[in-house]
């Protein structure tokens, strides 16, 4: 065992240093660093006093919430892991993260009655279910009246580097969700390797708005601002409200965000963009996803030279490259890696790796080996994963790309996503950043289906933003992309399916053109 800072240490850190500094925003409230502390250590009491101990999971199914934002640090507390899950999940979904996690306790935001049920109905190893935000059927306590908990606890438990703190599920695109254990050492050096490589500089007069779920991405990025003790403000409601996220950044003179392509997209294309001050923002951070050329071009252009991406994953907890505001540029200059995700983090390493595990050299394609203390500690109760995962001695990504000869890295999709036609491997990432450099096309999903003469054939699925021929995109990939890339077909929906963690699930769309009867002939001949 190597003893380590318990991650709830961070919070007693920010209240000690600025006990009046704002810690959290949401509507019309604002709580202190000493406000978060006092209620943080008596929900913890609280929790202990109901059974809940070191070890123990504590799964939260709420939507964003100054409840949402305390209950891990309580959790932390006592030395309980935090398992929180997508609050767009459906009951069963739901279900099946409290009965693999083997949580003792359910806190579940009032509005989700169906899904208190499901989860006390499908885990035998609940003890406790705590209501959030009003009361709830079968709940045994309130969470407010757990945070006045008579007597707070005056410190976190101890902990080693590899005590779990955080079960973080896969969007399970491949099969079911997986969970990923993080451990308070992991975390530990996650926090700083956000504040360096992501916000350097980041103080308590800087404030972060959240408009992403705290149960993923979002969650693990406020815990560096929180380290500083800055603010973490959150959206009124569940809903993106693209018009209210402007007005917060210009009335809390926000710093840093964290998002995803799709919505930063949603951001600087909104007219409201301009009707608001944004020019606090000194680091708007993308992440989940590469980020299209075009869409990226139109937000430097919006927000002038702000922008950080980085390619991570769960398992990872995002510390894999990063691309800091420098290397992001408008002009098509080669001395910029204009399509990667960035170069490897601090203290993270990273390789190509052959199917046979071998390194590949510089410029070959392969699957994104990871290793480093940001890598997870293995899946939970699934070690035949766990093994496949590192059976080479890195994390395999499962995500497919080539690095430079100066590290950048390039990512050409997933490794589940390649077809194979005509003997010549395509990887549908890169047709789609071509087709999306048409200005009538909003989003491109690309598969292969089966195919008569080719072994497979690519599909396009386009949503488009104005009307576009299909010849119009034929002519549009001359001169970008090889012709045995071109996709065979092009579809034309009004949108694409999401999952629950708003990603386009390929297994999705593949089952529609199916049910839709979209395919190839058996005298196909393109």
């Amino acid at each position: 065992m190597i003893p380590t800072a318990n991650l709830a240490a961070l919070l007693l850190h920010a209240a000690r240093r600025h006990p009046d500094g704002p810690a959290l925003i949401w509507r019309d409230q604002t709580w202190r660093w000493a406000d978060c502390l006092d209620r943080v250590t008596r929900a913890a009491a609280g929790l202990r006093a109901a059974g809940i101990e070191a070890g123990d999971r504590v799964l939260i199914h709420s939507r964003n919430s100054n409840a949402m934002f305390e209950s891990m640090w309580a959790a932390w507390m006592i030395g309980a892991v935090w398992v929180p899950t997508n609050f767009r999940l459906t009951p069963p979904e739901a279900a099946y993260l409290a009965e693999s996690s083997g949580a003792r306790a359910h806190l579940i935001d009032a509005a989700f009655p169906d899904h208190a049920a499901a989860l006390r109905a499908a885990n035998p190893s609940h003890r406790l279910t705590v209501a959030l935000g009003g009361p709830l059927d079968g709940a045994d306590a309130d969470w407010d009246a757990l945070a006045a908990h008579p007597s707070p606890l005056d410190t976190p438990v101890d902990v080693d580097r590899d005590h779990p703190c955080w079960f973080f599920y896969t969007s399970g695109t491949t099969g079911r969700p997986k969970a990923g254990t993080l451990t308070h050492g992991q975390m530990n050096f996650i926090v700083a390797n956000h504040l360096s490589d992501l916000m350097p500089g980041l103080t308590h007069r800087d404030a972060s708005l959240v408009v992403a779920p705290l149960s993923h991405g979002a969650g693990v990025h406020q815990l560096s601002p929180a380290a500083r003790g800055a603010p973490t403000i959150l959206m009124p409601s569940e809903r993106l409200d693209v018009a209210e996220a402007w007005r917060l950044v210009e009335r809390h003179r926000v710093t840093n965000m964290f998002t995803v392509p799709t919505i930063l997209t949603m951001l600087t294309r909104d007219a409201s963009v301009d009707q608001y001050d944004h020019s606090s923002l000194r680091y708007v951070i993308y992440a989940g996803a590469p980020m299209y050329r075009a869409d990226q071009i139109h937000a430097l252009r919006k927000l002038g030279p702000v922008l950080v991406q980085y390619y991570g994953m769960g398992e990872v907890t995002g510390a894999i490259t990063v691309l800091p505001p420098h290397w992001h540029t408008t002009e098509d200059d080669p001395a910029f890696p204009l399509a990667s995700c960035g170069y490897p983090r601090t203290g993270m390493d990273i390789a190509i790796l052959g199917p046979d595990g071998a390194v590949l050299p510089t410029g070959e394609t392969g699957v994104i080996g990871v290793r480093g203390p940001g890598v997870f500690a293995g899946y939970h109760g699934n070690d035949a994963a766990t093994r496949d995962a590192f059976a080479h001695g890195w994390f395999a990504t499962g995500d497919v790309g080539h690095m430079d000869a100066r590290g950048f890295v390039y990512l050409t999709g997933r490794a589940s996503d390649m077809y194979i036609s005509g003997g010549s491997n395509v990887y549908p990432r890169e047709i789609e950043e071509a087709l999306l450099l048409h200005d009538a096309v909003a989003e491109a999903c690309v598969l292969g289906l089966p195919h008569p003469k080719w072994g497979e054939g690519g599909v396009a699925v386009i949503v488009a933003r104005a009307p576009v021929a299909e010849a119009a995109l034929r002519a549009h990939l001359e001169g970008r992309l090889a012709r045995y890339k071109w996709p065979h077909r092009f579809v034309f929906w009004d949108a694409l399916p999401r999952s629950a963690y708003g990603k386009v699930p390929k297994r999705d769309v593949r089952a529609r053109l199916i049910e839709q009867g979209v395919g190839f002939d058996q005298d196909a001949s393109a």
